[in-house]
């Protein structure tokens, strides 16, 4: 049975950490949003540290991480931002008190590493959403999603399709999924999810055409992509042309190693490097319905 954390009311306590790289502008207009719920937000020693790229040395980023992570006031975890170095630390954290008493961990990025750990390893629900560091840019509606997966109301996204045509189909299973590049990273680890009968959902910002090909057929020769029952692709942004061109898009890309499945595959869905990118419950059983043009996807408590 997959563990839920409390959901959030009213008063409750939320840390903000950074696991991965630095804070480099404010997130005051982030933490007077959190104020603006009605909680109680603290801040970690990382929020305002630096070390090279990092928000503080390993050591710091674990010990900030890890105070929170045992503090029983805190009810709520959130990471202030992505970046890179999550992976460098998560082997070092303890999660004991954690695991007696599971709290919400937001975050997205880098911090699918952490997210993924936590169900893997753990058996417990997170939260891939906004983080402080972009909550200036994130639409209302983004926002109001990241509200409600922590206060426990339920969530219905309905949206259009994307550059491509989605395959129609419906499904319901447990939600799983994050940034690619770092799903990819964690294969072969401790941190690597069960794709077995789940709703996968990818996103990934930077990288090349030919870099989400192979990642994608590393998975396909894996196995994975052929037990899901439904895949839910995002945003694939700030893609840099090359000299030679790869001659596909990427959602053209991941067509391709996916079309030979039967499961529902919907394009351009709200989640990724983008501003209105909407919280995704991983762990939490969902139900997935995509037409042609539009896709349903409904997360009941």
């Amino acid at each position: 049975m997959i563990k839920q954390p409390a959901y959030l009311k009213k008063g409750d306590k939320i840390a903000i950490v950074c696991p991965a790289k630095k804070l480099t502008r404010s997130i005051a207009y982030a933490i007077t949003v959190l104020e603006g719920w009605g909680l109680q937000v603290v801040i970690g020693k990382t929020v305002h540290a630096a070390h090279h790229q990092f928000a503080g040395d390993d050591s710091l980023r674990v010990q900030d991480l890890q105070s929170v992570l045992d503090d029983p006031e805190v009810k709520a975890i959130i990471a202030g931002r992505g970046g890179y170095g999550t992976i460098r630390i998560i082997d070092d954290l303890d999660f004991t008190a954690f695991n007696a008493q599971p709290k919400w961990i937001v975050g997205f990025s880098d911090i699918t590493v952490l997210l993924s750990h936590l169900l893997a390893k753990l058996n417990t629900q997170s939260i891939h959403a906004q983080m402080p560091y972009t909550f200036d840019s994130a639409t209302p509606e983004s926002l109001e999603s990241l509200r409600k997966a922590l206060f426990g109301e339920e969530i219905t996204y309905e949206c259009p399709a994307g550059s491509i045509p989605n395959r129609k189909g419906a499904a319901g299973g447990i939600l799983i999924g994050g940034n690619l590049t770092l799903l990819v990273m964690v294969e072969g680890s401790a941190s690597e999810m069960d794709y077995t009968d789940k709703i996968l959902f990818i996103e990934d910002v930077g990288e090349h055409e030919y870099s989400i090909d192979r990642m994608m057929r590393m998975l396909k020769r894996s196995g994975k992509l052929a037990k899901l029952k439904g895949l839910i692709v995002g945003a694939f942004n700030e893609v840099e042309a090359e000299d030679i061109p790869f001659g596909s898009s990427p959602e053209q890309v991941i067509w391709e190693i996916v079309k030979d499945y039967d499961y529902p595959v919907c394009f351009g869905f709200p989640v990724g490097h983008i501003d209105d990118h909407r919280a995704m419950v991983l762990g939490k059983t969902v139900r997935l319905k995509v037409e042609v043009n539009a896709v349903k996807l409904k997360s009941p408590i």
